[in-house]
């Protein structure tokens, strides 16, 4: 075994980035066949309501995310910690730290039930927690409630990013996989305008909690009428109930060549537990360290400081918090969809590097507007400017496509543990910025902070230029086949 594991690493040292490319390009025109005829692409409606009830877990991550932003001074007076920092920071890092130890349990936990009761399973803490929080009489009630809807955060976005892959048409798979992007945007302004009357509405908070229930529940009850993962089923040998999935989400045109592809990517070993070593230094870290990189980069950008900062920035220019909420969210839903419509046309990797290097140029935008080049309205303008592009570019490529790609790149063995890991990463490096941004920010303040952030993107597009394939158009199978040959 150890020999395969040291033959297949050579595979990703021997392979260079651009090499791949090039073999992906001379197989775009290639079609389906079906008795030695093209039977074309199979229609995405068939399962475009699949993805749409799974989505739904992205849209209550938005709103878990956004939804203390506009009620947290009310949470603080109705339960008695008002003017207690550390306290209010607990309400909003618990869900981050829990969303942690999610990330890494739901590897486990839908290669062991499936991804369609996996997104039931993140769905019912997220129920359990919004009604323990609404409820709640001080501040241990709502910690609780926070803790169990922060494990269902960290469980629904690995889980959907797997399953979206898995049941989506090759040539539209990166369009349905942006969906979860602006699923999430929308769950952000769905928080943001439900939370407005929480200042003036006593007790309005707890509607808001009450209200995120609704989503779960309605998760947990369509999935029920969803289509399981046929790459889960076909892993767990069961090919006969993976046909039948595939005829109800590809049609029947497309099922033998879809089992086709499965049995020739099936390397005899899917029935091997993963072992936790094997993704940190066994046959596949290069590929979980280029995952975990991406996510890592993502946040070290600066995205969830910026959002964080911005009704600041926008407030010392005169600008309501309300109204910049709302222009951040409008910038983030913006770009989310035009990146659905470029994902599969562009591509993961062109998006990637367009995405990062806008940022780098907004947050040189931000840098000056700190400086002492700029004043009056030329400062308002590079900063409320730079900072509103920031977040669409982002939207543009960073924020959709790292989920995306990294389940498409990982084998169909690891798939569901190495997200785990990956997102995992994401969560921490989140935390940690979110924990020590307003610190940092006082004490080199935002030209310096800017500029870290400015170098981080560059870093990132290097990585992305040196270390990222292009995975638009293919099946899962053949990106497999292509990063690790058969032996």
């Amino acid at each position: 075994m150890r020999g395969r594991h040291n033959d297949a690493t050579l595979v990703y040292k021997r392979t260079p980035v651009k090499d791949l490319n090039n073999a992906y390009d001379q197989e775009e025109s290639g079609g389906r066949l079906l008795n030695g005829k093209d039977v074309g692409n199979p229609s995405w409606r068939r399962s475009l309501p699949h993805m749409l009830v799974a989505t739904i877990s992205s849209f209550l991550i938005g709103y878990h995310l956004g939804v203390v932003n506009e009620t947290l001074e009310s949470i603080s007076t109705d339960l008695g910690f008002s003017g207690n920092t550390l306290a209010e920071g607990l309400v909003v890092s618990t869900c981050l730290g829990a969303a942690f130890v999610g990330s890494l349990l739901s590897g486990w936990i839908t290669d062991g039930v499936g991804r369609r009761r996996a997104l039931q399973l993140c769905a019912l803490p997220m129920i359990v927690g919004a009604a323990l929080s609404a409820t709640s009489r001080g501040l241990l009630g709502m910690l609780l409630g926070r803790l169990l809807v922060g494990i269902g955060m960290g469980i629904g976005p690995a889980v959907a990013a797997l399953y979206v892959s898995e049941i989506s048409p090759a040539f539209i798979r990166g369009t349905f996989g942006s969906v979860t992007q602006i699923a999430t945007c929308l769950g952000l302004m769905g928080a943001l305008f439900i939370g407005l009357p929480a200042k003036e509405i006593e007790g309005w908070w707890r509607v808001c909690f009450w209200v995120s229930a609704v989503p779960a529940a309605v998760l947990a009850f369509f999935m029920e009428f969803s289509a399981e993962s046929p790459h889960w089923l076909f892993k767990k040998g069961r090919a006969a109930e993976a046909e039948a999935e595939f005829e109800r989400l590809l049609g029947g045109a497309h099922v033998k060549s879809a089992i086709a592809e499965l049995s020739r990517s099936d390397r005899g070993d899917e029935s091997e537990a993963v072992k936790f070593s094997e993704l940190l230094y066994g046959r596949h870290y290069k590929m979980v360290f280029m995952g975990s990189a991406l996510f890592a980069l993502q946040q070290l950008s600066g995205i969830n400081a910026v959002f964080y900062f911005s009704s600041t920035v926008f407030k010392s220019f005169g600008v309501p918090s309300n109204l910049a909420n709302i222009c951040v969210g409008i910038s983030n839903l913006l770009g989310s969809a035009v990146a659905m419509i470029l994902m599969d046309k562009l591509g993961r990797r062109v998006l990637l590097l367009g995405s990062f290097s806008g940022m780098a140029v907004s947050l040189v935008l931000q840098v000056i507007a700190a400086s002492s080049f700029t004043s009056g309205s030329g400062t308002m303008y590079l900063s409320v400017g730079g900072m509103l592009l920031f977040v669409l570019m982002f939207s543009l490529g960073a924020g959709p496509v790292p989920s995306l790609l990294l389940s498409e790149i990982f084998s169909g063995r690891i798939r569901a543990k190495a997200m785990a890991v990956c997102m995992a990463v994401h969560w921490v490096i989140n935390f940690f910025v979110g924990l020590l941004f307003l610190q940092l920010l006082e004490q080199i303040g935002a030209q310096l902070l800017y500029t870290a952030f400015a170098i981080f993107c560059v870093v990132a597009v290097i990585f992305v230029k040196n270390n990222v394939v292009e995975t638009k158009g293919k099946t899962l199978q053949e990106i497999e086949m292509a990063l690790i040959p058969p032996e």
